[in-house]
């Protein structure tokens, strides 16, 4: 008996040291997670096709369970490896399996060995990251493959001439994040959160994938729509064109073709969209569209995508107050400010059944706008509301914030622009560029915010008019919330926890007016809260009848406020985040703390058309 007592120990200790050793992944229990936390399958952790906008089938999704190292930055790279990191989960998360800081005094490591995919060979590799924070240097093989610095916008790099002889091939990416010790766009993370200031994010947080493309391959195509001339104006980016390379660009409804032409690669097409069937926030219609890459009348490189029409402007009222129309007719936006964050992936939603839940419970709250604050999501997000007719504001995530914010509008007193380093513009303006870039042709996004109150805020004027000019088939909110400058489409508010809006006669005569945040109600549910004290709202309350018996008081003013001239209104926010407790979820999304078809009858009442001449 004692001899197999000691067998059994034995046998115990050792497979408890080798799985030591292995640093297999688990979920860290130490926090709230959400009920899709249990779902998340380590061996295919987000395996979803990662770019809805430009479709192909041959790629592979290198998701799962990285080798990962924290070093001292001086150090060229980690003598051995500490153990398992579950990407794309931001190493400080639960879902990481790590749950440790970085800082700006280390680096993190990641390496894995893959198996190419058996029809990746022969063609051109493109290794994609959806997402790193911040600055990534990617190694294939030993070999330096790129560097790229910046949070929230995807990049590639061809790794094709790294690849060795067979398909085992080692890849190595070393991540550095100062957070808010650095000048560059970081959003809310800081190294020591609270109140409104969350948790650092380093290093990879959304999908990393190959690709194999043909040497000669479309990069990007740009789509917009224009439903006064019933046209849809497309163009490519293509990688080693040739002389006399022609794209092939086709409009569908379903399998019927709606139109069609054929370009030289470097033009635009303009196809003509008759009986055009316009996207709504009721009626979200996207057609199909299909790019082919010609050769000598072969197609050397075909994508798939889809696009809306739709248009959103600025048109006067019988009152000659500007109002923000979709397709042409008023539609009140409304909408919550969302944080995207999540209490066991951070930046990264558990599944892409928790990151639709939040949209679809929105929406059956009655909204039909979300304003993404100072965070870019995935791009499966974008086309998930593109999808179900969610509008979107996007912002631009703030960083190197310094500067002295005047939230009233009108009023000269003590507002600053930030007086950024050259480095620190050009991080921000190189970014900026990026997101707009990758984000173009959600149809979705309705409004793009260059600034957030004072955070970081500088240059206004040139920034905002160079994002108009970039983009003129949006309406650009320069900055919301203040500093106020004359400039963009929008006059934009911020005024807990009441509603309330900028004089309309005042400001309402060349800028649509908008209230960009407002409410804030807060309720601490007992077990579902990230921290035991310490939360917070702009006002507090014990239960949820309460609760909503404030916020209809926020409605019923809403509706006086849209007579005189409001466009849109932000009520902070959809879930609860770290220390703020003012959501209409709870962080972890397990209590809604409303009754979904009380907020939807409240909500919808500020649609009526009557509303408006």
């Amino acid at each position: 008996m004692k001899k197999l007592s000691l067998c059994l120990s034995l046998f115990i200790t050792t497979y408890l040291s080798a799985n030591a050793q292995q640093g297999e992944w688990h979920l860290i229990k130490d926090r709230i997670t959400t009920p899709w936390a249990e779902k998340v399958d380590p061996k295919a952790p987000l395996p979803e096709y990662p770019r809805p906008q430009l479709v192909r089938g041959n790629w592979q999704n290198l998701n799962g369970l990285w080798n990962y190292a924290i070093v001292p930055k001086a150090t060229t790279g980690p003598a051995k490896y500490e153990g398992k990191i579950l990407v794309p989960f931001a190493v400080e998360s639960a879902l990481s399996g790590v749950g440790k800081t970085v800082g700006k005094d280390s680096m993190l490591w990641y390496k894995t060995t893959i198996s190419l995919n058996k029809t990746l060979k022969g063609k051109d590799v493109l290794l994609h990251f959806g997402a790193v924070d911040w600055r990534t240097e990617v190694f294939v093989n030993g070999k330096s493959a790129g560097i790229h610095e910046g949070g929230f916008d995807p990049f590639t790099f061809n790794i094709t001439p790294f690849l060795k002889g067979g398909s085992k091939q080692e890849i190595t990416v070393s991540v550095w994040d100062p957070t808010d010790d650095g000048p560059q766009p970081r959003g809310k993370q800081v190294k020591k959160p609270e109140g409104i200031w969350y948790t650092p994010v380093t290093g990879i947080w959304q999908t990393v994938w190959l690709e194999g493309v043909a040497k000669t391959h479309i990069e990007a195509t740009k789509q917009t729509p224009n439903i006064d001339d019933h046209t849809l104006s497309v163009s490519a980016e293509v990688s080693n064109s040739q002389p006399g390379d022609k794209l092939k660009i086709s409009a569908w409804n379903g399998k019927t073709l709606v139109s069609e032409k054929t370009i030289d690669a470097s033009e635009t097409a303009v196809l003509d969209i008759k009986d055009q069937h316009l996207w709504s926030t009721t009626d979200p219609f996207l057609y199909d569209l299909k790019v082919a890459l010609i050769r000598n009348n072969k197609a050397v490189d075909e994508i798939g995508s889809y696009f809306a029409m739709r248009k959103i402007s600025l048109g006067a009222d019988a009152n000659g107050i500007q109002r923000m129309l979709l397709n042409n007719k008023f539609v009140f936006q409304y909408g919550p400010l969302d944080q995207g964050w999540w209490p066991d992936g951070l930046y990264t939603p558990p599944t892409y059944e928790a990151m639709s839940f939040d949209i679809d419970k929105l929406k059956e709250m009655g909204f039909n706008m979300i304003r993404k604050h100072i965070k870019v999501e995935p791009a499966r997000y974008y086309a998930y509301c593109d999808k179900t007719g969610m509008l979107l504001w996007q912002d631009m995530p703030s960083g190197d914030l310094g500067n002295h914010w005047e939230n009233r509008p009108g009023v000269l007193d003590g507002a600053t622009d930030q007086q950024r380093t050259p480095e620190s513009e050009g991080y921000y303006r190189k970014e900026w560029n990026a997101i707009m870039n990758s984000l173009y042709n959600y149809p979705c996004i309705v409004v793009w915010t260059p600034f957030n109150e004072a955070w970081g805020q500088f240059k206004t004027v040139e920034i905002t008019e160079w994002t108009m000019k970039k983009d003129p088939s949006r309406l650009v909110n320069s900055a919301s919330g203040g500093n106020f400058y004359d400039t963009g489409n929008i006059v934009d508010l911020h005024n807990y926890p009441h509603p309330a809006m900028p004089r309309p006669e005042i400001f309402g005569k060349t800028k649509a007016v908008v209230l960009g945040e407002f409410g804030g109600l807060g309720w601490p549910v007992d077990g579902h809260t990230w921290q035991a004290n310490k939360n917070w709202g702009y006002q507090n309350f014990k239960n949820g009848d309460d609760l909503f018996k404030r916020y209809s008081t926020f409605t019923d003013r809403l509706q006086e406020l849209i007579k005189v001239g409001l466009s849109a209104a932000v009520y902070t926010q959809t879930t609860d985040v770290e220390g703020e407790v003012n959501g209409f979820m709870t962080y972890d999304r397990k209590v809604i703390k409303m009754p979904v078809e009380l907020l939807q009858k409240a909500n919808s009442k500020l649609y009526d058309p009557a509303l408006v001449k």
